[in-house]
């Protein structure tokens, strides 16, 4: 079982910067599917940016170019750098991580953290 803990949600002007954290409670390195979601219109889960292992990463168009996905095995954490923050960004955000490579995947969630963007 792996406990994931996100932060660095806040409240930002337009234009501005956030970081987001997804901390596990164990390894992520046996995940090979990690990313970060948040709700859409008329969608359950809208996907903000995936990444794989070895590196490979997807970005929604809404935030292509500027947003950014990494993670850190090190200290067992994924990253969602945010810049320059649009009022539609406003949203819970949600971080995943999955085996997709296993016989029985398994996808954990964190609980969300709130991202606001005044205009």
């Amino acid at each position: 079982q792996v406990q994931l803990v996100e932060s660095g949600g806040g409240l930002v002007q337009a234009g501005g910067s956030l970081r987001l954290s997804c901390a596990a409670s164990g390894s992520i390195s046996r995940f090979n599917v990690m990313g970060w979601y948040r709700p859409a219109p008329g969608k359950q889960l809208e996907l903000v940016a995936r990444i794989t292992v070895g590196g490979g990463t997807y970005y929604a168009d809404s935030v292509k170019g500027r947003f950014t996905i990494s993670e850190d095995n090190a200290v067992n954490t994924v990253y969602l750098q945010m810049n320059s923050l649009k009022p539609e960004d406003t949203a819970v955000y949600y971080c995943s991580v999955s085996d997709t490579y296993t016989l029985s995947p398994t996808t954990y969630w964190g609980q969300g953290t709130q991202v606001t963007v005044s205009s």
